[in-house]
């Protein structure tokens, strides 16, 4: 697979396909912001850009994060080793360096954003928004203190983040994809072709006669590292999770109805009110320009004479709780609508504020907001839980309690696994049945040792304990041991022979003028067609290699193509035909949308490339073998 990506990305149209297929997801990363990583500067730097530092522990949380996120979408932990097959430890490392050159020129830059602008992006964040829809101060203060940010720093973050889209959007200004570039896209994507063909099974491969002792001997000695037993490892682990511990029926109608009043003014929807703002350094200013506009002046072209954008000014239609500025809030939602207020002293300045429509809100009902009350209150009682379980548990282990012992002491359940390899499956071959999906403690496992005190795995908002408590070294097999899987092998393998070779005798007669129809009768086999398919097809008992074959090959054309380990498949493509391209459909709309995309990543991928070569980076090759396990 990897040779046919690195063919098909050789040539022009391959190389536009790539970019919009995968994106250039390191700037993706980039610009639209992750976690805050460069908070400080550690000891021990593991990549540098400019002024700005990359420690090796912010970096190893960072890598540890992406590969936990990526085995909870693939419900299987990925092993140190498989990310760097993958490519994965550069990619991570390559997005970091990237949000650190866009960080380091918008400094050079002199690059600003409004309080306001940065408000607007925080408000209007979903993982922020109550049971309402509307802003959460107290879901934003809980968020941001879980992954440790405090809210000025978390202002500062996002503030960053705008930045980077401020430079992202000024270099991909005016990027259009051209119209023989969308029409070429089109067709290929659109084309659609036709074909008859024939599924070569056992059954036509003949009776397969039982190896020789002799012949199975050396068929095994040719591939022993294939039958090798893997080294497998002894564990055990406890985990503490909100989900585990919280169960929102044991909430009582009593204690939600508490909640419910104390937000009743927040449940409902809410007042809102179109509120407009321009922050001024002193109140001096602020006075002056309030005069202003007491004598005639409006307040939109005050904004105007300030250099401010109406982005810069309009906080839209809000309700009062989303104002993260509470001197702000209270102006706002005791004025009539068109007043503009006195000088408010808020925490980014002193602020004028504007009011203009004013829309009432309509207040909830308990039962209306009852199950998602009573879920987000077991939530929270789950997690100071958690935290409590998590200090006892710390101190069981900091006494020297194995993981095993300090669960029982703590009336946890403890799950032990004698026997597992790398990718999670047990000596049998089946994957492990008892470890939650997207859990990589099997791959921290295999990176830690017998006796060693281990640091939690953060998992599903709370953590996971394990200890590594045997080890049994890889080893080569005797054929005695796995002498039904060799001769299984061994078989697929010759039936997988005369398959291709009985396939290649039919094409042949098929190019010499055969019909597939009567070569299909001579080995007790049947045509079977598939009409009007695509690339992207998907057909019930048409494998993905016949497709793909079928669209290398020329109209009356013959291939073949191998279906499975036991299946071989012999076709001819019997019509191609192209759709006309419709520019002005939403198909074609979608696909311009994607292309431009597209081009805006490579763009800002180069963009980013080049600041790195100006602002200078280096990288410390030992810390990062160090991280990703490279030097294990």
């Amino acid at each position: 697979m990897l040779r046919g990506i690195r063919k098909a990305s050789s040539n022009w149209l391959g190389k536009i396909i790539m970019a919009v297929v995968m994106g250039v997801l390191i700037i993706s990363f980039g610009v639209w912001g992750i976690a805050d990583i460069f908070k400080g500067f550690g000891q021990s730097t593991l990549a540098k850009i400019g002024h700005t530092e990359i420690s090796t522990d912010q970096f190893r949380q960072i890598y540890t994060d992406r590969l936990q996120q990526i085995g909870r979408q693939f419900g299987r932990p990925l092993t140190m080793d498989q990310a760097r097959a993958f490519g994965l430890d550069r990619q991570v490392l390559q997005q970091t360096i990237a949000e650190a050159a866009l960080d380091e020129q918008a400094r050079r830059l002199g690059l600003g954003q409004s309080d306001a602008e940065t408000m607007r992006m925080i408000v209007n964040d979903p993982n922020f928004k109550g049971v309402g829809g509307a802003f959460d101060p107290v879901r934003f203060q809980a968020t941001i203190r879980q992954f440790g940010f405090t809210e000025q720093r978390y202002v500062a973050d996002q503030r960053r983040v705008g930045l980077r889209r401020q430079i992202a959007g000024t270099i991909s200004t005016g990027l259009e994809p051209p119209k023989v570039l969308i029409e070429a896209l089109s067709r290929f994507q659109n084309e659609q072709r036709s074909m008859e063909y024939v599924k070569l099974d056992a059954a036509q491969a003949g009776t397969i006669d039982p190896p020789s002792p002799e012949t199975l001997a050396s068929y095994f000695d040719d591939r022993k590292t294939q039958f090798r037993a893997p080294e497998y490892r002894k564990i055990s682990f406890v985990a503490i999770t909100p989900e585990d511990i919280g169960k929102w029926s044991e909430v009582s109608d009593e204690d939600a109805r508490k909640t419910f009043e104390q937000r009743r003014d927040r449940l409902g929807t809410p007042e809102q009110r179109q509120v407009s703002q321009i922050v001024f350094p002193n109140a001096e200013e602020a006075m002056s320009a309030r005069n202003r506009i007491a004598s005639g002046v409006s307040f939109e072209d005050l904004a105007k004479e300030r250099g401010l954008n109406p982005s810069d000014v309009d906080l839209g239609l809000i309700a009062k709780s989303a104002i993260i500025d509470p001197a702000v809030a209270n102006a706002a939602f005791s004025l009539p609508s068109g007043e503009v207020s006195q000088p408010v002293q808020g925490r980014f300045g002193v602020a004028l504020v504007k009011i203009g429509k004013i829309e009432t809100g309509v207040e909830a009902t308990y039962e209306s907001v009852a199950a998602s009350l009573k879920k987000e209150i077991a939530t929270e009682r789950a997690r100071t839980k958690v935290a409590e379980l998590r200090d006892k548990m710390e101190d069981e282990r900091g006494g020297g309690a194995s993981v095993v012992e300090a669960a029982h002491k703590l009336g946890l359940a403890a799950v032990t696994i004698d026997s597992v390899d790398r990718s999670g499956r047990l000596p049998n071959g089946q994957l492990v049945a008892n470890i939650p999906r997207g859990l990589d403690v099997v791959s921290q496992a295999f990176n830690s040792d017998v006796g060693v005190d281990n640091d939690p795995i953060q998992f599903n908002g709370g953590y996971v304990w394990y200890d590594v408590l045997g080890i049994t070294p890889s080893r080569e097999r005797s054929l005695d041991e796995v002498k039904d899987q060799v001769e299984a092998r061994w078989r697929d393998d010759q039936i997988a022979s005369r398959l291709r070779t009985k396939a290649t005798e039919m094409v042949q007669k098929i190019e010499q003028g055969g019909k597939l129809a009567e070569e299909a009768a001579a080995v007790g086999s049947k045509v079977e067609t598939a009409s009007g398919f695509r690339r992207d097809a998907s057909l019930p008992g048409v494998p993905a290699s016949a497709i793909a074959a079928a669209f290398r090959t020329a109209k009356d054309g013959a291939g073949q193509t191998a279906g499975g380990s036991s299946e071989w498949i012999v076709f001819r493509v019997t019509d191609v035909s192209e759709p006309p391209v419709d520019l002005a459909s939403d198909e074609m709309k979608k696909l311009k949308e994607t292309l431009e995309r597209g081009l805006t990543d490579e763009q800002i991928a180069q963009y980013v490339t080049k600041l790195e070569t100006d602002i200078g980076t280096t990288i410390n090759q030992a810390a990062f073998a160090q991280v990703t396990g490279a030097n294990n």
